[in-house]
């Protein structure tokens, strides 16, 4: 069948495009920057169009010649994202009722229980569903708890929490019950409801074959983790907001994400039902247990096989202001240039590798501080991380910036996103110093975008220490590149 994918860039869409090519079927990949799946695996077998779920003319050519629609879209990361996530579904919505040729669209949502006020992380999630099942296409809803998978929010603040604090205070919710998915069994239920049944108009629960508390979840992990066993001590005043800081502070999952995610578990998510079943076939091999689960994704992790991460789905951002004019002339930057005698190809070895493990050749400590006050502020700090110690992907996590424009072997561009009184980019480039090819240039760039006062002050209160760290970062850089030949 032919299919349409949106979210393809997404931790979950990101899966699901190489499955269904798997089962046979055409796809068509949307994505608003379709540069983020330049290097995908995938990326010769598919269709990339360039699209935006609120945009209706967009969707309208994305859903053109197409059956099947999956929606995979949501805007956690966003204040605004019950809103944001009720126009996109209407639009999407819409466009597939009147496109003629769409006979299905298949959604991802949550387990909501009934008859209890819901947080609006899942109040928003059931609200997509029904307007899709409205619309008068039939839709398969597909309801799923915590998902168990390298990469996903869920699992690694349930992985950091875990190992990074052998004893806890924890709020009582950690009692409730919760039902988790595999992210393999989620994909089979999602790769079959292409095919069901044309009548077939329904939401369904899904869910793995284990039903625990959170607690339960912490202790298990623990053991297949090879753990000692963590002390947990439940107490009544640890609001979701309260937990969420703590979240913040001690995984890689920031503030934003955290607040819904925790105040989801207030709820137990349990499937209330297997009518699944009736229509989609459990996988050949079983649903997969808990502990199975946690093992194939450490497995992943440890092999530096994670396909994708929850993080590397951001939201779009402005072009960088390359003019030194733009908005007024209110644009600061650092420039910096060193010619090295080592070879471009080397130089950028070290420029692509930067970050994660790696760090960032200047001042570690002002970094990590640095990355500690993001945190604090809710933002991403230093601990996302990188995919792979030595290949980029244009769109994915860096610690805190994110990669946006990635010419191999030549030039780095990333946008920062922590938090700031203003938008900031850093780029780095590799040349040729020769017409030979004898040693290279290296030149360093890092622009920053004011907003307001605030901004302004904040550039200037640290333009006293641009020496210390961007000249430090370009000494350093093209020093590990010139030590990394000569070891060669």
């Amino acid at each position: 069948m032919r299919c349409v994918v949106f979210g393809a860039t997404g931790y979950l869409g990101g899966r699901l495009v190489p499955e269904l090519l798997d089962a046979g079927h055409r796809v068509r990949a949307v994505a608003r920057d379709p540069g983020k799946l330049d290097e995908v695996p995938w990326r010769e077998r598919v269709e990339v169009v360039k699209g935006d779920v609120t945009d209706a003319e967009s969707v309208a050519r994305a859903l053109d010649g197409q059956e099947v629609v999956y929606y995979l879209v949501h805007s956690l990361q966003q204040r605004d994202f019950v809103d944001l996530d009720r126009r996109a579904a209407q639009t999407v919505a819409t466009a597939a009722a009147g496109a003629g040729g769409v006979e299905r669209i298949v959604y991802l949502g949550g387990i909501a229980p009934e008859g209890q006020e819901l947080s609006p992380h899942l109040r928003s999630r059931k609200e997509v569903g029904e307007i899709f099942l409205g619309s008068g296409v039939p839709t398969v809803v597909l309801n799923a708890a915590i998902i168990i998978g390298s990469g996903s929010a869920s699992f690694e603040m349930l992985r950091y929490l875990t190992e990074r604090l052998p004893a806890m205070v924890t709020p009582r919710w950690v009692h409730n019950r919760i039902q988790p998915i595999a992210v393999r069994d989620v994909l089979h239920y999602l790769v079959h409801a292409a095919t069901v049944d044309k009548t077939v108009d329904q939401a369904f629960d899904i869910g793995g074959p284990d039903v625990l508390t959170y607690l339960d979840m912490m202790r298990r992990y623990a053991v297949v983790a090879g753990l000692p066993r963590r002390v947990v001590v439940p107490v009544p005043v640890l609001t979701p907001w309260l937990s969420a800081q703590w979240v913040n502070l001690v995984t890689p999952v920031p503030r934003g994400i955290a607040i819904p995610l925790i105040e989801s578990l207030v709820h137990e998510v349990v499937a209330r039902d297997r009518d699944v079943t009736a229509h989609i076939a459990d996988p050949a091999d079983g649903l997969t247990h808990y502990e199975h689960a946690i093992e194939l994704a450490l497995d992943r992790i440890r092999d530096a096989d994670v396909p994708t991460r929850w993080s590397d789905a951001s939201n779009p951002s402005d072009p960088l202001p390359t003019d030194p004019d733009w908005s007024g002339g209110s644009v600061y930057t650092d420039v910096r240039e060193r010619h090295t005698a080592a070879d471009p190809a080397k130089l950028w070895e070290v420029i692509e590798s930067i970050g994660g493990e790696h760090g960032w050749y200047s001042f570690p400590l002002a970094w990590s501080v640095r990355g500690w006050i993001d945190r604090m502020a809710g933002g991403a700090g230093l601990r996302r991380g990188r995919r792979d110690p030595r290949r980029l992907h244009t769109g994915e996590a860096l610690d805190w910036w994110r990669v946006e424009r990635l010419e191999r072997p030549h030039m780095l561009r990333l946008r920062a996103e922590m938090r700031l009184p203003g938008r900031a980019w850093l780029e780095l480039s590799a040349t040729p110093s020769t017409p030979d090819g004898t040693g290279s240039t290296y030149r360093q760039r890092a622009v920053f975008e004011p907003h307001g006062l605030a901004g302004h002050l904040y550039w200037k209160s640290i333009a006293p220490f641009h020496d210390v760290i961007f000249g430090g970062m370009a000494r350093n850089i093209t020093g590990t590149a010139e030590h990394q030949e000569v070891s060669a």
